[in-house]
């Protein structure tokens, strides 16, 4: 195998690289800005899903004859299925390795999502330090934004997380 190895990837056996989930404690550093690709774009299963496990039955989210008659003039998707949608592009760099989150904070639903929208998140890595009650652990707080296709803000919120000091360390442990 080539001595060089592609970013994002470790070698765990001859001929063999590993590709490597969530960024390290270190390379987390405050000001860090991470543009999050690919975007996704919101289908009606999507939000029909959303709609169901989470019990949400308003018809602004589920009825598209109802919708039109709104000022919207379509469905509008749910909220936390914009939240969730966005907070999972964020995981595959940012909280990969994550032991637990603690908080989701300051969410703003900055202009309404519709079905066919196209997403796209930018998160900036706030503060990071040890944890006082975990040794082997980091506490991460970002600043998440979302726009859609035509660049308007959608949505923005704060997160903190855990992760391990040790990112190899875990990801050893783990098969990672």
């Amino acid at each position: 195998m080539s001595p060089h190895l592609p970013h994002g990837y470790r070698h765990i056996g001859e001929d063999l690289i590993r590709e490597n989930v969530g960024l390290s404690y270190p390379d987390l550093a405050p000001g860090l800005v991470i543009e999050h690709r690919p975007g996704r774009t919101v289908t009606e299963l999507d939000n029909l899903l959303g709609a169901a496990l989470s019990g949400n039955v308003a018809p602004i989210h589920t009825d598209a004859h109802y919708s039109s008659k709104t000022q919207w003039g379509r469905i509008l998707v749910c909220s936390g299925v914009t939240l969730n949608l966005v907070a999972g592009m964020t995981v595959r760099s940012v909280s990969g390795l994550t032991t637990a989150n603690l908080t989701v904070d300051k969410v703003r639903f900055t202009a309404p999502v519709h079905i066919g929208d196209t997403l796209y998140a930018t998160t900036k890595i706030l503060t990071r330090r040890a944890s006082e009650s975990r040794p082997d652990t980091g506490v991460i707080t970002c600043h998440t934004t979302a726009h859609n296709q035509d660049n308007t803000s959608v949505l923005v919120f704060t997160r903190t997380f855990l992760v391990p000091l040790d990112a190899d360390a875990t990801r050893d442990a783990t098969q990672y």
